[in-house]
């Protein structure tokens, strides 16, 4: 079996990443969908309705193990593209400056994905929702800290600017 090729798109929150995903798996590309969605949900049913707020190394490190596994995954497709990546948990800890030990880095070190697209902050089309409590402003810093962690790990990283769904998709495509 040829390998995978491992394509991250990644960036703050409300910058269009779902909605290339969505569009992706319409072309019948291979996606993984975002986790953290699904695990705040998982808090708010028990109570908790801002998980990564109240306990962010907690919910980190469960975030960081399940987007590994994610990662680790056996692909039968020439290429799949993640809806976050497993370095995003270390930049959201670094927006919150919220200390973690060594065992996070030493866990993100081993993991490189082939090719990182960062969207940038979008004001026009960013909303808060049920999951999504940051406002616009800390989206922006989120993105920085994205940037920074991935430039960390030393991982090839585009920003892939505001423009229409296809035509994003088009310019991902032609760097494969």
């Amino acid at each position: 079996m040829t390998h995978s090729k491992k394509i991250l798109i990644t960036g703050g929150p409300g910058s269009g990443k779902t909605s290339l995903i969505d569009e992706l798996k319409n072309k019948k590309f291979n996606c993984e969908k975002e986790i953290v969605r699904s695990l705040t949900l998982e808090g708010k049913k028990d109570g908790n309705d801002q998980l990564f707020l109240k306990e962010p190394l907690n919910f980190s490190k469960t975030l960081l193990d399940l987007r590994i596994s994610q990662f680790d995954k056996k692909q039968v497709k020439s290429i799949t593209f993640y809806d976050r990546g497993v370095q995003d948990a270390l930049a959201y800890l670094n927006f919150l400056k919220a200390k973690y030990d060594n065992d996070f880095i030493k866990k993100c070190e081993r993991i490189k994905y082939d090719m990182v697209f960062i969207l940038p902050p979008w004001k026009e089309i960013y909303k808060q929702d049920k999951c999504r409590y940051e406002t616009f402003e800390e989206s922006i810093k989120i993105y920085e800290e994205i940037i920074k962690i991935y430039h960390f790990f030393k991982m090839k990283t585009i920003i892939l600017e505001k423009d229409s769904v296809n035509n994003r998709i088009k310019k991902i495509l032609s760097y494969l």
